[in-house]
């Protein structure tokens, strides 16, 4: 299914394919559990942003491979290069518009995130699209 989303202000669009009903992750890592994210990872291909790169502003912090991207404007994060799956883009499901009414979250513990990382390593495959699909921390 094909999914649009932005961030607050509309600077930042984008197109996402993912499943109808799709499985998302909420992590209790400081940065997510401060900004509420949660996560649907996709294989790039899935994703396309329409506009606002222009005003899209990277984060980084700790080990600097995640890419935390949010809008200059409004200070929103609806996309990101997740850590885990740096072949892939992690949308935040808040951001869709509309957002999916009939998802699962599961929980991800990211505090321990060296311990749990590799439960994420493969959500970012074509295969597997957006079905059991989130984070890195």
């Amino acid at each position: 299914m094909k999914y649009t989303g932005s961030c607050h202000c509309k600077a930042v669009t984008f197109e996402v394919e993912a499943p109808a009903s799709p499985e998302v992750e909420r992590c209790n890592c400081s940065i997510c559990a401060k900004s509420g994210y949660l996560h649907l990872i996709v294989p790039r291909a899935h994703f396309t942003l329409l506009s606002g790169e222009e005003t899209l502003t990277t984060y980084t912090f700790n080990s600097g491979v995640a890419k935390h991207t949010f809008c200059s404007v409004c200070g929103i994060k609806p996309f990101y290069i997740p850590r885990s799956n740096p072949d892939g883009v992690d949308v935040n499901v808040n951001c869709l518009d509309p957002r999916p009414g009939d998802i699962r979250i599961v929980e991800f513990d990211g505090v321990n995130w060296e311990q749990n990382a590799h439960k994420l390593a493969h959500k970012s495959r074509a295969g597997i699209c957006g079905g059991e699909q989130p984070g890195d921390h």
